[in-house]
């Protein structure tokens, strides 16, 4: 394992991990469409749809402009070729609420919000001969234009398509200049399943197999000599290092298991309630410092298996001592790859850069942080699948939104997202969007999976006849399950503890049992195990 650079590493996978578990979910990141609430009726019970405004000033294309359907009028087709080009016009007054003044026959009715209900502004573009009425939100928001509890016998045909405020306000500036404006309004067929959620499905299993097996990746005579850090190197001998390494495992007690889960609840609430461009950024710098150590860990650990003399030359560096030189060219490269990370993370590509940055910290964490038995594993698995469902699904019912959805999406943080997420871009959806992933969902399976594999090892279990093969089985058909459950329940962000706990926690104690190993896994490392542990590495306990 590599050495950690910071003064109490201890203290360091701590508090990543807090920051990294606060965050269990996985979710779409797109508008959701769909309202139980709204009244309902056989002329009022249209999916609501987003729709692409393609549009145009004279001959020259605009920026297609975004918008959503009402739950009454026509539906519009899928394809732009299917779809008419039709000219745009202000309605006479502009709520249109009372007859138009303005010619409105074959004409897209551009209207905004207020002053009547939504139907009754379809009625009249309608009676006017319109083709289809687009209504301009008063905010940048996409509101859900409902049927109200008398419009129980509607007769509209016309498509009704809201647009937010800014879109309106680019129209209406196009047409005052004197230009003819065009638009052209179509809901794109959205995929199912996109092949994104298969790369984070396969990213997720990864990580955690990667994290896992670590310590075999880098396997090699690495003991006499520490090239892989930026402390001062005031011993060569294989006892010092050892030592420094077992200083630097986190071994997750009962108690603290509960004090994680109850302290990420708070964690999140001030997320949550504090939210702010500056408490993203903060974020922002605490996960490139996190990424920066485990991308320098996870390098030099590989490099240095396949060239042991990649490490000899060193030089002194103040405050460090004397620090090798590969380590340094290292630490420079993760340093540029993190900087280049924040300033572009806004940019198309930058779920590369963050992804990448989340996986080394994810597989360093799990280097220093470890379950030392299946006890201290349920407690702390049962505690997660309760906080994961409360602040997914219970927290609606408190505070009217998700707080972990809310959170991760960053709908308090002026658009700005907290990093520790896995993202993904839909590939092949008309709209973009990502799948994502909450770091905790790959955290606290690992742990357990990390576990299992170490007790393998130990007790010299094979492949099919240990636990490590069947938690890993069990993890990637929980996170099978739970993606079917997120396009099952239209993208709303599931919480994934839900049901990855008991796809991989019920399958080790379901073997431990059947298999007779149950008390041992139970007691593992403890006095009451059987057989009695091995003189393994002692550790501090968190």
């Amino acid at each position: 394992m590599a050495v950690s650079s910071w003064p109490n590493p201890r203290f360091f996978a701590a508090l990543i991990l807090l920051i990294l578990i606060s965050l269990s979910f996985v979710a779409a990141d797109d508008v959701k469409l769909d309202d139980d609430d709204s009244p309902k009726s056989p002329s009022c019970n249209n999916p609501y749809e987003l729709v692409r405004v393609k549009n145009w000033a004279g001959d020259a294309e605009g920026k297609n402009l975004a918008g959503l359907s009402a739950r009454f009028g026509a539906l519009l087709p899928s394809q732009a070729e299917k779809a008419p080009r039709l000219p745009a016009v202000f309605a006479n007054p502009l709520n249109c609420c009372s007859s138009s003044s303005s010619k409105l026959s074959g004409s897209i009715v551009l209207s905004i919000r207020g002053g009547c209900d939504f139907t009754k502004k379809a009625e009249v573009a309608q009676s006017g001969g319109a083709a289809a009425l687009v209504v301009i939100n008063d905010q940048e928001e996409l509101y859900k234009m409902v049927c109200s509890d008398n419009d129980t016998a509607l007769n509209l045909s016309i498509p009704v398509v809201m647009i937010p405020k800014s879109a309106g306000e680019a129209l209406n500036k196009s047409m005052a200049s004197g230009h003819k404006v065009e638009l052209l309004l179509y809901a794109p067929t959205r995929p199912v399943v996109d092949v994104s959620v298969v790369f984070l499905w396969m990213m997720a299993i990864g990580t955690i197999f990667c994290a896992s097996r670590w310590s075999e990746f880098t396997a090699s005579e690495q003991t006499d000599e520490r090239y892989n850090e930026l402390s001062p190197k005031e011993s060569s001998n294989a006892e010092t290092v050892k030592d420094n390494s077992e200083k630097e495992i986190l071994d997750i007690s009962a108690k603290g298991a509960i004090f994680f889960v109850i302290t990420a609840s708070g964690f999140l609430v001030l997320l949550y309630f504090f939210m702010s461009s500056w408490f993203v950024w903060v974020l922002i710098v605490l996960f490139c410092i996190g990424g920066v150590e485990g991308m320098h860990a996870c390098i030099v650990g590989l490099m240095l298996r396949k060239c042991r003399k990649c490490g000899q030359k060193a030089v002194n560096v103040p405050l460090f001592g004397e620090v090798s030189v590969f380590s340094l060219v290292v630490l420079f490269f993760c340093l540029a790859f993190a900087i280049f990370w924040a300033v572009t993370r806004k940019s198309t590509y930058s779920w590369f850069g963050q992804d990448v940055l989340g996986i080394c910290l994810m597989i360093t964490v799990l280097q220093m942080a470890r379950l030392p038995n299946i006890k201290v594993a349920t407690v702390l698995l049962c505690c997660a699948f309760v906080y994961d469902i409360f602040w997914v699904f219970i927290s609606k019912a408190i505070f009217n939104e998700s707080v972990m959805i809310a959170v991760a999406q960053g709908d308090k943080s002026g658009g700005e997202s907290i990093p520790m997420l896995l993202r993904v871009p839909r590939l092949f959806d008309p709209w973009g969007g990502y799948d994502m992933i909450g770091f905790g969902d790959i955290l606290f399976p690992g742990l357990l999976i990390s576990f299992s594999f170490r007790y393998d090892k130990a007790n010299k279990k094979g492949v099919s006849n240990g636990y490590f093969l069947w938690l890993m089985i069990g993890y990637g058909v929980g996170l099978f399950f739970t993606y079917l459950a997120l396009y099952l329940m239209d993208g709303h962000g599931q919480p994934a503890l839900l049901y990855l706990v008991p796809c991989t926690l019920g399958v080790a104690v379901l073997l431990g049992l059947v298999r007779g190993e149950l008390k041992d896994l139970w007691n593992y490392g403890t006095e009451e195990a059987l057989p009695p542990p091995s003189s393994g590495e002692p550790s501090g306990e968190a």
